[in-house]
């Protein structure tokens, strides 16, 4: 049993798909795995520290891939990066497969059985293999140290003899796991905060947190959350009330993180160019979602732009802004699944495919694609 774990080909990429911690793991499970040369170096894994684990290292992506039975990546390979790959072969990752009806279609053509991490059922049993959450944790710490560093004056309510400094006032917008997190944080460095949701369920978490907690809470509010635990898609009355109760709290926010995500739809518009005019200058806004379009009307992906003296910061794959830990926990996401699709008796590939975590994540086997939610419509 070959585990190939490639490099990443995306600019703004800096995770990687394995460790060292990781490659002894799947060494003991019984697994050669070869890693890509130059493959952690981002993250701060040398390749010399996945030798002393065990792994060997190839030159390229087509000798890593060789032979492999299962391949590891963060993000969905690039044309040319699956060359040589043997009909097969599982490939795992971070598929973004939404609308990408023809990158779904060159995985089919390649004979591998994709499997998207993205789409992992959020049960007890798949905790461990949570991708979006364990990304998400970090990006909404990392969504506040950028927004501290970017603000120019002090979180906390500082009392000198020269006078006092007031604390920062947060807003925080969609408190899913990177919002919670955004809010933890904030609080810690001593920020006021505030956040809003369109889940009921957030109101109780937030204040846990120690934030106020702020919505238009009528009856559609309180049907807000489909069975998965995701945000519903609010109607167009509800968005004019939660948006106009919004607008009036915006303009007197310090710093606004927003977070809001809807999977497989464009991120939806929260703040408007009035609501960033509306904030006094040396405000930041930092839109977690701009890889899907953005919250903010104003947002650039991958620039921090300033409008009317407020920055705006839109960069790109704000995990990968903590490298390390972000390839440290993605990694034993990925270990946690790849452990149930291996026999450990035989130490084989022994894929399960009637098992609910694999009907759920694999897009395309045997040259198909094969999510129902992803087949090309006649």
């Amino acid at each position: 049993m070959r585990i190939a774990v490639l490099s990443e080909t995306d600019r703004a990429e800096t995770r990687v798909a394995a460790t060292p911690e990781t490659v002894k793991k799947y060494k003991g499970l019984g697994a050669d795995v070869v890693v890509q040369a130059g493959a952690g170096l981002r993250a701060g894994f040398s390749d010399s520290e996945f030798e002393v684990a065990g792994a060997a290292i190839a030159a390229s992506a087509e000798e890593a891939v060789r032979d492999a039975d299962i391949i590891l990546k963060v993000r969905r390979p690039s044309n040319g990066e699956l060359t040589g790959v043997k009909s097969g072969a599982l490939l795992i990752g971070i598929m973004d497969p939404y609308g990408q009806d023809a990158a779904l279609k060159s995985l089919a053509d390649a004979h591998v059985a994709a499997f998207s991490m993205e789409l992992m059922p959020r049960i007890t049993r798949a905790q461990v293999m949570d991708v979006l959450s364990s990304q998400a944790n970090l990006a909404g710490y990392r969504a506040v140290i950028d927004a501290t560093a970017e603000y120019g004056r002090a979180m906390p309510m500082m009392m000198t003899a020269a006078g006092t400094v007031p604390a920062a006032r947060v807003f925080v917008m969609g408190a899913g796991v990177a919002g919670l997190q955004a809010v933890a944080t904030a609080r810690r460095l001593g920020a006021v905060v505030t956040a809003t949701d369109v889940r009921p369920a957030a109101k109780e978490q937030v204040e846990s947190l120690g934030a106020k907690f702020i919505a238009v809470e009528d009856e559609e509010f309180k049907q807000a959350e489909t069975a998965g635990g995701y945000a519903k898609e609010m109607s167009a009355e509800y968005r004019a009330k939660q948006a106009a109760l919004v607008a009036s709290h915006i303009a007197k926010q310090d710093i606004v993180i927003t977070t809001a995500l809807i999977p497989g739809r464009p991120a939806p518009k929260l703040v408007t160019r009035e609501m960033v005019e509306s904030m006094k200058p040396g405000s930041v806004v930092v839109d977690l979602a701009v890889e899907r379009g953005g919250n903010c009307e104003l947002a650039k992906p991958g620039e921090v732009v300033e409008h009317n003296g407020v920055k705006i910061v839109g960069h790109l794959n704000m995990p990968g802004r903590l490298a390390a830990s972000a390839s440290s926990l993605y990694a034993k996401n990925l270990y946690a699944f790849v452990e149930t699709l291996i026999d450990k008796d035989s130490k084989t590939v022994a894929v399960k495919w009637d098992d609910e975590l694999v009907k759920a994540t694999c897009l395309t086997r045997d040259g198909a694609i094969v999510h129902t939610a992803f087949q090309p419509t006649a």
